[in-house]
């Protein structure tokens, strides 16, 4: 199992997914284009990627998911469950099977 997620502030001290699930904070929404426009406040472009922070024990012991902890991934968010654990941090438990990708650097 990886490292959950710990704070010492709250009373909340550790989120650890279970079942077929990992823990992910979200890349933050872009407000920039590729052709550097600058979007208002009130537009973004939608992220679906972000980095591992736990894996459930049950995702840590399965080959079939090679995932780890800090792997960058790109995730459906359809069924993914917000976390209010880091009001400065987009934290979402999410099933393993809406990760769609993983990605990995070449060689």
């Amino acid at each position: 199992m990886s490292n959950p997620v710990r704070r010492t502030a709250s009373r909340l001290e550790v989120v650890e997914p279970v079942g077929k699930r990992v823990l992910i904070r979200k890349d933050q929404d872009k407000k920039r284009t590729k052709g550097g426009i600058e979007l208002p406040d009130s537009v973004e472009i939608p992220t679906l990627t972000g980095r591992i922070v736990a894996v459930s024990a049950q995702v840590g012991r399965d080959e079939d998911f090679p995932l780890a902890q800090y792997d960058k991934v790109l995730f459906n968010p359809k069924h993914a469950i917000p976390v209010d654990f880091e009001p400065d941090n987009q934290l979402y438990v999410v099933p393993v099977e809406d990760i769609v990708a993983v990605f990995r650097k070449g060689e």
